[in-house]
């Protein structure tokens, strides 16, 4: 079945087969990743589209010594494949396994720790840099999507690669735009004939020579590039990239190696930045792939044959927030929605297709959407952005200065807080409680269970101030049945659930956030038979914390375990235990949460284990108190 794949050693390889051999490789390396990514899930499209254009890549440049940087990662599956760990792919993104992106730790070949957007060419700008510092001679490419090219610190990287002409070579993988055969004939040739030192060489001495001529020379040289200038503008498809001063080479059909190859070879020889436009086909040779490349950009464990994911999930948070929402703004104009290139993610598109005229899809520009939210909000409107926990702290900037220090009404829908699990390092949300509670004016909230979501985005949009509301990814624990709460006042927190005190009992009260309310409850039962009279609190408002119940159950002499799924360090327990240390009481407190580390990637159960965060953990936490 594998014929070339199973005998491939390293990426030398590559170099000694024939174009035809690297096709029927490729065709293999497609084959492995949907049997792989079928059993573990994972990012299926993306890196279905990349094969051809990764085979051209190890064929064209030697990464023993040259440097290659993949923006965002989610696409480096088969350069993985190709740098020996094709035999691990049965532990994609599972703990101990291999991660779902580039990780310095797993391979020499793996050059900088990728997940976010748009930051490939700054990274591999640096390395240019620090090559030319040293005097070497090897080659740095990025790679990077048409998508992260929105993100604008991709834009201020090129800007600045552009102004001081620094040798790179970034690869701009197309893959919403079609090629036909004649566009990519065309663009073929135009490349090759601007890639060829001859051509380039000529361009130079004759326009040197030209000027030289006595009083007409210059005038017509001007002439002549103001031609060239606007014919360029008619036949190459992008200018912008030449008018940063990087030359632009393409577009190159992306899953033809040969051409691939040929033009990467040439942009080698250029002693400047170049830009390689390649168009692929996200989802390329698996047709449930192609048709739907949104489902199987990153899916979980499906089947060949149908294409079907093998357990659907039933209701979760981002369905309900998007349902929730949509019912909203049928009652309030005024209610629009945001979202940085995570539509489907974040549970907006029913909202999209029945308002479109109210719903924003910025692109991967998450500062851009958190100031469009501002501005939207100082002309009455209600701007609800909708985003990933690990992706708002690219807009820190813009939530302390563009929205609370005018105290603008945003609501920020913060998805995926908490541990996200198989994505790793870069993508856990553990990280939102502790650099937005600091900010002056913001309210914080979390809901316990699916239903509070409903009500505590209804009490939301009627207030006139920021608020965060994070929630995690998933759904609710099956066995845990809760009653939502359905008023809110700020700051006011609700008891859940409470023992009869008994004088016999060590006193212990629970103050969690979010769905660790029902990781206590699960924790709850493990502990019948200790002497615990315990209680149970709903800290619904992550900040203002409920200062007045804290206090009672500080003069009670009740020890406080608090509980979030967020770093400790500035999280939602510190902030209870700096108020405790105010009130002169003999209360023991308990912070749980995340270490002062990064967490990897795998099962979110097995995460929360890990960190003492199950209900297990959470026992042993209360029996230590008692």
């Amino acid at each position: 079945m594998y014929e070339i794949l199973n005998k491939y050693k390293d990426a030398q390889d590559i170099k000694k087969m024939s174009y035809a051999q690297l096709d029927v490789f490729a065709e293999e390396i497609r084959q492995l990743l949907i049997d792989k990514v079928s059993k573990t899930g994972g990012h299926l499209a993306s890196n279905l589209g990349v094969v051809e254009l990764t085979l051209s890549l190890y064929n064209a440049f030697d990464f023993t010594k040259d440097k290659i940087v993949w923006d965002v990662g989610h696409q480096a599956y088969v350069h993985k494949i190709l740098t020996g760990r094709k035999d691990k792919f049965d532990s994609l993104k599972k703990y101990g396994g291999i991660s779902g992106f580039p990780k310095k730790e797993e391979s020499s070949f793996d050059m900088f720790q990728t997940g976010h957007s748009s930051t490939s060419i700054s990274a591999a700008l640096g390395m240019a840099r620090a090559r030319d510092l040293r005097n070497e001679k090897h080659e740095v490419v990025a790679v990077i999507g048409d998508g992260a090219l929105t993100g604008g610190m991709a834009l201020e990287a090129l800007n600045d690669v552009g102004y001081k002409k620094t040798k790179l070579v970034v690869i701009l993988n197309d893959n919403e735009m079609s090629i036909g055969k004649n566009v990519g004939g065309l663009s073929t040739y135009l490349s090759k004939l601007r890639a060829d030192p001859t051509y380039n060489k000529f361009k130079r001495d004759f326009d040197t020579t030209l000027r030289k001529i006595p009083s007409i020379g210059k005038g017509v040289a001007e002439s002549i590039e103001k031609i060239k200038d606007g014919i360029k503008q008619v036949i190459v498809p992008s200018m912008l990239f030449e008018d940063m001063g990087i030359t632009y080479l393409g577009p190159i059909d992306g899953h033809n190696i040969k051409e691939l190859t040929k033009v990467m070879s040439m942009a080698k020889s250029i002693n400047e930045p170049v830009i390689i436009h390649v168009v692929t086909k996200k989802g390329k040779g698996y047709s449930y792939a192609e048709n739907n490349p949104g489902k199987f950009h990153g899916i979980g464990p499906f089947d060949c044959d149908s294409g079907e994911i093998c357990s659907v999930s039933g209701e979760n948070y981002s369905g309900t927030f998007g349902n929730e929402l949509l019912r909203l703004a049928k009652e309030n104009k005024n209610i629009v929605a945001i979202t940085a290139a995570m539509r489907d993610g974040t549970g907006l598109s029913k909202f999209a297709e029945k308002f479109p005229e109210r719903f924003f899809d910025v692109g991967i520009a998450e500062q851009h959407a958190v100031t469009l939210a501002a501005g939207l909000a100082t002309e009455g409107l209600k701007p609800v952005f909708a985003v990933y926990s690990t992706f708002l702290q690219r807009a820190y900037d813009q939530v302390l200065h563009d929205v609370c220090i005018q105290n603008l009404p945003v609501i920020f829908a913060i998805d995926r807080a908490g541990i996200v699990g198989e994505d790793g390092e870069t993508h856990q949300g553990v990280f939102d409680i502790s650099y937005l509670s600091h900010m002056p004016n913001l309210t914080i909230m979390s809901p316990k269970c699916l239903d509070e979501l409903r009500y505590m985005l209804g009490w939301a949009v009627k207030q006139k101030f920021p608020i965060a509301i994070r929630y995690p990814r998933g759904g609710d624990h099956s066995n845990v049945s809760l009653e939502p709460l359905k008023e809110f006042a700020k700051g006011r927190w609700e008891i859940v659930y409470s023992d009869k005190e008994n004088n016999n009992h060590k006193k212990v009260v629970v103050i969690a956030s979010g769905k660790m309310i029902q990781h206590a409850f699960l924790a709850k039962d493990k502990l019948a038979q200790l002497p615990v009279s315990l209680t149970i609190v709903n800290a619904c408002f992550i900040k203002p914390i409920d200062k007045e119940l804290i206090k009672d159950f500080a003069e009670k002499n009740y020890d406080i375990i608090t509980i979030e799924d967020n770093v400790i360090h500035g999280g939602f327990g510190s902030a209870v235990l700096q108020y405790v240390s105010t009130l002169n009481s003999t209360s023991k407190i308990v912070n749980l949460g995340f270490k002062d580390e990064f967490i990897t990637h795998g099962s979110v159960d097995i995460l929360y284990k890990l960190y003492g965060l199950d209900a297990s953990g959470i026992a042993d936490s209360i029996r230590k108190l008692i």
